[in-house]
């Protein structure tokens, strides 16, 4: 057989691919509000990633006017006849009410198998049309100064996330969202802690998700033309479009936020505190205590009033229906800048939580047994970062490892350490998470009791 009829029967047999046509998109970049200096930086990024790449080709910029408000433009190119000769659309930095003639029509487009590709204020358009939000996933909030964060890569093996690394760092606007809901979408990018305040909770920063037979990916990032021209965005975006396109495999099935142990804390007899989901298991002290105490995203989070930066309020403490004697307690915590918090064994022995990261360590600091002993070193990291905790209790003597180092070796402590539940300290205890000083967040709460 020749060449050439090796090649037209590998194309019909479809395994030569590499000739296929690029799929097709139109490219919006229209606004009806907040216009971004960073439209033509990504209108160029967006075109010459399709170009290089093979991918897809932009077959129609729709840019409503020079200045983003010409309505025209978008009701002429975004008619239904105009979609369904496309795969898909993205939506780079659009805001406001844009002019779609059929915008239900193009709900039922993305859901009949089409490919919705949305960046930064994408999630500030068609406020309010909430088929659209729900079909995004999250709608725009508010957001503080610019800053840089190490999002978290909540599925490096995603097209969108695998060349990023474990965290990617970058300099950008980082949005706050309302209309969110985690399990209604496959986590991409995020933050266990708010990008300027580090206050502990959930901030999505990219994410996908399935709607009907369509794929919608969404990024938070582009605000500045240096996000646009760098590296590691383009490869992020050129993965959400191809995976949005099925051009590349990715899951968009919610990740389960259900707490596990591994294989070895199973081995050695750890149970699970806090099963990630529910209050299962726990009770707050007093009933008619502020209700401060939420879960997100796998986290137990104490959240206090406050201001735009600043706590303002108090909470109540948190504990374990089940009492414990004797017992290995390993935690995870976070907290934001100045907050003031501690988990108290057999709820009587306050192990102290405290952002003291770089000072010497007190009586009082972070790690300490409260009222008892200083931390021997310091182990604190910067708040807004995941620190560990691994205690351990037999009798009146406690040992504490903070951040992989030991900081209290079998110390002795026979008396209550302030705020105690009562004086009974050599009896059965529940575990207490203090709520009523500061904001911090739990998570792989796991236990194992001694004999």
């Amino acid at each position: 057989m020749n060449s050439r009829l090796l090649a037209a029967a590998l194309l019909m047999s479809g395994l030569l691919t590499a000739s296929a046509a690029p799929k097709k998109l139109i490219l919006v970049t229209a606004t009806k509000g907040f216009r971004h200096s960073s439209i033509p930086t990504a209108e160029n990024v967006l075109t010459t990633l399709g170009q290089t790449s093979g991918a897809y080709t932009i077959v129609d910029v729709v840019r409503g006017g020079p200045d983003g408000t010409n309505d025209q433009d978008v009701r002429e190119k975004m008619t239904m006849e105009k979609l369904n000769a496309v795969d898909g659309v993205i939506f780079a930095n659009t805001t406001g009410d844009l002019a779609i003639p059929d915008r239900d029509g193009f709900l039922k487009w993305i859901e009949a198998g089409h490919a919705f590709i949305g960046m930064h204020s994408c999630s500030d358009t068609f406020h309010g049309y909430p088929a659209f939000i729900a079909m995004l996933g999250g709608e725009f909030l508010t957001h503080d100064a610019q800053v840089g964060i190490s999002a978290i890569n909540q599925d490096p093996s995603h097209p969108a996330t695998r060349s990023l690394g474990p965290t990617y760092d970058v300099f950008d606007e980082i949005y706050q969202f309302k209309s969110f809901d985690r399990s209604k979408v496959h986590g991409l990018l995020g933050l266990d802690a708010h990008p300027n305040f580090k206050f502990p909770g959930d901030y999505a920063v990219a994410w996908c998700k399935q709607v009907g037979k369509g794929r919608v990916f969404y990024t938070s990032l582009g605000h500045r033309e240096d996000v646009w021209t760098s590296a590691k965005f383009q490869q992020h975006v050129l993965g959400g479009i191809e995976w949005s396109l099925g051009e590349a495999p990715g899951s968009a099935v919610p990740q389960d936020p259900a707490a596990t142990l591994t294989r070895q804390e199973k081995s050695e007899g750890f149970k699970s505190l806090f099963d990630g989901k529910t209050f299962t298991g726990w009770k707050v002290r007093r009933p008619d205590g502020p209700k401060s105490w939420l879960v997100e995203n796998g986290m137990l989070i104490n959240r206090l009033e406050h201001t735009r930066d600043k706590v303002t309020g108090h909470g109540i403490d948190l504990l374990t229906d089940e009492k414990f004697r004797d017992f290995v307690l390993k935690y995870d915590y976070l907290i934001p800048p100045g907050s003031n918090s501690g988990v108290y064994l057999r709820g009587r022995h306050e192990i102290q939580i405290f952002d003291d990261y770089g000072k010497k360590p007190e009586l009082g600091g972070n790690g300490a047994i409260y009222n008892v002993s200083p931390a021997a070193l310091m182990a604190s990291r910067k708040p807004g970062e995941w620190q560990s905790v691994e205690a351990r209790i037999v009798g009146d003597k406690i040992t504490v490892i903070l951040n992989g180092v030991t900081i209290q070796d079998n110390v002795t402590c026979n008396k209550g350490t302030g705020s105690h539940l009562d004086d009974n300290v050599d009896q059965p205890g529940p575990i207490l998470l203090q709520g009523d000083h500061g904001e911090v967040a739990f998570r792989n709460i796991r236990i194992k009791a001694l004999k």
